[in-house]
């Protein structure tokens, strides 16, 4: 059957006919050519980008009843010039704004105006940098107030701009952290009062209501006592390589940047996040996106609410009441939102089917770089995830969705209670030789539920993981996943290694799981292997067949309806047997690194 083929170029042109010899130069023109023949295709539909930054003035959408599907069978392909070759051309998809009209001051900070942009992230020849940050929290004798905060100290009197400040606060439950932005800074010589943005800060004094009798003492905790580190002030700017943003008199965003060795005016290419969404798919099917860097996001989200009350997961507090849930008198309790609000992305597939996103990197991303809702027969695999504020991959109700082979590290940079992958009642779902590394919570999460069941995670390699946050693992679950172990979660030949914070699991059923078997994993250096007591306790959940460096708590002496049988503790010093079975753990194919056990190595810089 014959194929269509349209081509884009950055050299290209939209009034030229979409030809390799006359390329469109803009998605949306090569998107309008596609919609006009989808209806009658007798072959797959392709677009090939050549190599180049296009940008991406509005998000690219694709919609089903716009003519976006493919038909007849027949797929639409969107791809970069040479996918799957060795020649295949670097093609980058960027919702960035490039940052001109620098002034260098006297001190070494460059400036310039940004009009109403206020980024979150920044890259700088190719690479992110971070918020200039005061990591020692607030200086002085620091009292938490109705409103805020006072401190014996009149130095944050001398931060500018105040209304940029946001204050953040790891571990505000160990799982969680919260971001509350300041609405002023007033004080004389002697005390100083920090006046937090409301509704926000009333609402966290809610959320983050909790006593812990377990640790011993009263139970006395408060989370928000005092923020650990303050972000995005120009005083907080003595690190090469950082950047803060400003307001100026006449309401016109400032960017100040302190350059690394070696940049210039000029010579330097500065980039700022400007769309928040950069594909959004809308019951469309057939259809394939492959070889495409896709980068430069924003998420405004904290600047519009005040804050970011993270709960758990992706899940944070916009609206609604609070829950109290007790965990019993000789343990305490917590507040979680009544309505939970889960954290968008940049990228995005709505009841969408029949889809794939294969060899694509997804970077420099200000919220959740991949979003799959409402969909079936999803196809994500042999992707790079890094660099992204929030999680990597996340699946919500959704049937029969693949995720194989992808490679995501470094993700939650700002929202770090969020996971690498994320999997909230679904179908069906595979998560298989995917490779997860320096994350700073969870790995893999599996939320059950009524739609749960059926769930494959096969042979995946996590390391690294739990590298800011408390209380999570290597994979976790929690809830119900499904109705029986044929029809429940399977949890087979994962190799989970280096859980980093202390009060860890490297693979945790947590909150009333059932209906998983956990066989053939490996697990070294975590606090524990897995975790047997939890509330709701654990139903119907079997592990067998495991090897770790451990033996778990309660090993012997299991709740009634839990099984744990052939599992191997081996010698810290010596998982030779456990190396030889993760030798099958992660990502296949060439260039892939597959390991057990071994020596511990260090972190990359």
């Amino acid at each position: 059957m014959p194929e269509i083929r349209f081509f884009v170029s950055t050299e290209g042109r939209d009034d030229w006919a979409g030809t390799a010899d006359r390329p469109f130069a803009t998605p949306r023109a090569a998107q309008k050519a596609v919609r006009a023949v989808t209806a009658g295709m007798t072959g797959d539909v392709i677009v090939t980008f050549g190599a180049g930054v296009h940008h991406l003035a509005e998000p690219l959408v694709f919609d089903d009843t716009l003519g976006d599907s493919g038909s007849n069978g027949f797929r639409v392909i969107y791809q970069a010039e040479g996918f799957g070759t060795p020649g295949r051309a670097e093609v980058e998809l960027s919702g960035g704004r490039e940052i001109t009209g620098w002034t260098e001051g006297d001190d070494g900070v460059w400036t310039a105006p940004i009009g109403d942009l206020a980024p979150r992230r920044l890259t700088v020849e190719g690479r992110p940098v971070a918020r200039a940050a005061r990591t020692e929290g607030l200086p002085g004798n620091v009292t938490k107030t109705a409103t805020g905060y006072v401190t014996d100290s009149a130095e944050p009197q001398a931060w500018p701009d105040p209304s940029c400040l946001e204050f953040v606060y790891p571990g505000v439950y160990p799982w969680s952290e919260a971001r509350l932005a300041v609405a002023s800074i007033t004080g004389d010589a002697t005390s100083t009062t920090i006046t937090l943005a409301q509704p926000a800060f009333d609402h966290a004094k809610s959320l983050y209501d909790s006593k812990w009798y377990g640790a011993g003492g009263d139970g006395t905790w408060d989370g928000l006592a005092a923020p650990s580190v303050l972000e995005n002030n120009v005083a907080f700017l003595t690190e090469s390589g950082t950047f803060a943003v400003s307001r100026t008199d006449r309401g016109g965003h400032v960017l100040h940047y302190r350059p690394r060795p070696g940049e210039e005016i000029g010579k330097t290419r500065v980039v700022a996040p400007a769309l928040e969404t950069l594909i959004d798919g809308q019951g469309v099917h057939d259809l394939v996106l492959r070889g495409f860097t896709v980068a430069d996001a924003a998420w405004s989200g904290p600047t519009r609410t005040g804050g970011y009350l993270h709960y758990h997961g992706n899940t944070r507090y916009e609206r609604g009441e609070f829950h109290k849930i007790d965990l019993g008198a000789d343990v305490g309790y917590v507040h979680v939102p009544a309505e939970p609000v889960q954290l968008p992305a940049n990228i995005s597939l709505t009841s969408a089917c029949r889809v794939t996103v294969e060899g694509n990197h997804f970077t420099r991303l200000g919220a959740g770089a991949l979003l799959i809702e409402k969909g079936t027969d999803i196809d994500v695999r042999a992707n790079v995830f890094d660099e992204i504020s929030g999680s990597g991959i996340a699946v919500h109700s959704a049937t029969r969705v693949s995720l194989e082979d992808n490679l995501v590290h470094h993700i939650g940079t700002e929202y770090r209670g969020s996971p690498a992958v994320l999997v909230v009642e679904s179908e069906e779902t595979t998560v298989a030789h995917n490779e997860i590394h320096d994350v700073p919570h969870n790995g893999i999460v599996i939320t059950g539920g009524e739609r749960a069941k059926g769930t494959q995670v096969i042979s995946n390699l996590v390391e690294r993981s739990m590298g800011k946050l408390m209380d999570g693992g290597g994979i976790y679950l929690s809830a119900p996943q499904g109705s029986s172990f044929a029809g429940g979660a399977m949890v087979r030949g994962n190799v989970i290694r280096d859980v980093l914070t202390s009060y860890n699991f490297g693979l945790y059923a947590d909150y009333g799981a059932a209906w998983i078997t956990v066989l053939g994993n490996i697990v070294c250096r975590a606090d524990t292997p897995i975790v047997l007591q939890v509330g709701p306790p654990l139903e119907n959940v079997a592990f067998v067949g495991n090897f770790w460096d451990a033996l778990p708590d309660g090993y012997e002496t299991p709740p009634e309806t839990v099984i744990v049988a052939g599992n191997t503790v081996l010698p810290k010093e010596s998982f030779d047997e456990a190396s030889r079975v993760g030798g099958r753990a992660g990502p296949r194919g060439p260039g892939s690194r597959r390991s057990g056990c071994g020596t511990r190595r260090r972190p990359p810089a």
